[in-house]
């Protein structure tokens, strides 16, 4: 294994409650900004990088999300019974994925600056690294209320704490996966169990970012891509 990464998982399962009536009728990855489906600005960034296998995990209202992918090149996952949330979900699209380390995204955000997925892949070091999460200082972002999800070290290495929040993009080692007995969780699992080990990083994004999970995000958004 070259334990370089080449595919990437983009998270498109979930329900969107915190969009309320918004995601009523449609899935959130579809909900648009600036004339976009936010899936597409996701994509926008996946197809910069030229990956060889690009696959999303649908559940809810998959039909529209299937029409809406299947024609650019996407591979879909569907998790018709419960959703496996982000860890029981990207385990169970490995067959698609590869035994590579992976990309992951999530959709609901707006970047403005240089490509994540880029920044990601330059500074991944398998050497020392399980995980390098892209993360975002507090004062960079719009529409984001809390502290904070991280605190890093010198060289990068994260625990929890206040100040980074996770921005939504990362690359991860996924043999760990495994090894978890539930069968929906969250990557959080797998993070912890990487933190223990030393080997949970993060790079700081240089440019601004946008949480996109709740109505208000979505004018947030678009003055921040009418600011470019």
């Amino acid at each position: 294994m070259t334990q370089s990464p080449d595919a990437v998982m983009v998270f498109a399962a979930g329900f969107g409650t915190r969009m309320g009536a918004l995601t009523k009728d449609r899935p959130k990855p579809l909900i648009e900004v600036s004339g976009r489906a936010l899936i597409d600005h996701a994509l926008e960034l996946v197809d910069a990088i030229n990956p060889q296998r690009i696959v999303a995990n649908l559940h809810y209202l998959p039909e529209q999300l299937e029409a809406h992918l299947a024609p650019k090149g996407v591979t879909l996952t569907y998790e018709t019974d419960d959703i496996l949330e982000t860890g029981g979900g990207l385990r169970a699209a490995l067959p698609m994925l590869g035994p590579e380390p992976v990309f992951t995204l999530n959709p609901d955000a707006i970047w403005s600056g240089p490509n994540p997925l880029t920044l990601l892949r330059k500074a991944w070091d398998p050497d020392r690294m399980d995980a390098l999460l892209m993360c975002v200082p507090v004062a960079q972002t719009l529409g984001y209320t809390g502290t904070g999800d991280f605190t890093a070290d010198a060289d990068g290495r994260i625990s929890r704490g206040p100040g980074l929040i996770y921005g939504g993009a990362q690359i991860l080692k996924t043999e760990g996966l495994m090894d978890i007995p539930q069968t929906s969780f969250s990557l959080n699992l797998l993070w912890d169990r990487m933190h223990s080990d030393n080997r949970l990083f993060s790079l700081t994004y240089p440019g601004r970012w946008c949480d996109v999970g709740h109505p208000e995000g979505i004018a947030l958004a678009e003055g921040l891509i009418a600011d470019v």
